[in-house]
């Protein structure tokens, strides 16, 4: 995949609350390179984008101090406001470029599903206002998740878009929704409280 089309994002700005440390830094699996940002990051790489972009917010400055070097980290101000406004950062920082938002609240998707979903977007032709995303399909039931791709035109609505408005309304613009059916439950992930973490550590084992 060429650097130039598709920018990788993680979205690390959330408070974690229910959980009570931040999120991009717990450990999942033992030893060097195995918090939660750190594994994001290296199957994230699958996307072939030189400079991945980190969007801390509420534990910026514990971020500043790990993020690994060739990587560049944002700070949301306005983090609080919601997600949207990390993805904005994103859009910002990377103008013209269409994005893959990973959250790190689904810190486990494999390489696989990246160079999947790039691939993907590649064959479909970069749609300007594109959307992808993946699912997981049981028993006749689509399940989606994370992480999604957008169209560089698609990310120039949120310029009208107040902060705190979901991003599922940006969704609802897209054209053309686009879909991939993939093997890993890992984009189903949601990396909220300490009974979740215990989940997948157990996983990463």
């Amino acid at each position: 995949m060429s650097s130039d089309d598709l920018a990788l994002v993680v979205l690390a700005a959330g408070a974690s609350a229910r959980l009570g440390e931040p999120k991009a830094l717990v450990r999942l699996v033992p030893g060097p390179s195995g918090t939660a940002l750190e594994i994001l990051l290296a199957a994230g790489a699958a996307l072939g984008d030189p400079l991945p972009l980190v969007v801390g917010g509420a534990a910026h400055a514990q971020l500043s101090g790990v993020v690994p070097s060739g990587v560049e980290l944002v700070h949301n101000r306005a983090w609080s406001t919601g997600r949207t406004s990390s993805v904005r950062c994103g859009m910002e920082l990377r103008p013209g470029r269409d994005l893959c938002l990973a959250p790190v609240d689904v810190p486990l998707v494999p390489a696989g599903v990246f160079a999947a979903l790039g691939a993907e977007w590649r064959r479909q032709g970069r749609p300007e206002r594109g959307w992808l995303a993946p699912f997981v399909e049981r028993a006749g039931v689509r399940r989606f998740g994370h992480p999604v791709l957008v169209g560089r035109g698609l990310l120039l609505e949120l310029k009208a878009f107040p902060p705190e408005r979901p991003l599922h309304a940006l969704r609802a613009q897209a054209s053309p929704l686009l879909a991939l059916a993939v093997d890993s439950e890992a984009v189903l992930d949601d990396l909220d409280t300490p009974f979740d973490l215990e989940r997948l550590r157990a996983r990463s084992r």
